[in-house]
């Protein structure tokens, strides 16, 4: 797997894509993406990223759980397979639900790119 890649706190760019509704804001609710992502953060996804190419290895993605559509999952592809199929992995290995358990996720079940991590309120 290429290099991991860390998560930026949003620029007032990605703030100004999310106000124009370019980015779409989720909530972190487990442990499957620590240390990098903590439950409680907030993320901003490119929901458009993927409607030209194909996610790259490396990429923090939001994608529907495979067998409960109403799952949202926030995972890092690990690999991309010739029909656009990726192979979805946590963080937090142990305790990650990914693709080790349910296999390749299909391109069109991909939500959408993590680009930052949104502002902390103080």
């Amino acid at each position: 797997m290429v290099g991991k890649k860390l998560v930026q706190t949003s620029s007032n760019r990605e703030l100004l894509l999310w106000l124009l509704r370019w980015r779409q804001r989720f909530c972190v609710t487990g442990v499957s993406m620590f240390p990098l992502l903590k439950p409680g953060e907030e993320i901003l996804v490119d929901t458009r990223a993927y409607h030209h190419r194909l996610p790259q290895i490396g990429d923090l993605v939001v994608a529907k759980h495979p067998d409960r559509q109403d799952l949202k999952l926030v995972k890092r592809v690990a690999f991309v397979n010739e029909n656009g199929d990726c192979f979805l992995v946590g963080e937090n290995r142990a305790e990650s639900s990914d693709s080790r358990s349910f296999g390749f996720v299909s391109s069109q079940q991909i939500v959408g790119r993590v680009t930052s991590k949104f502002p902390e309120s103080s």
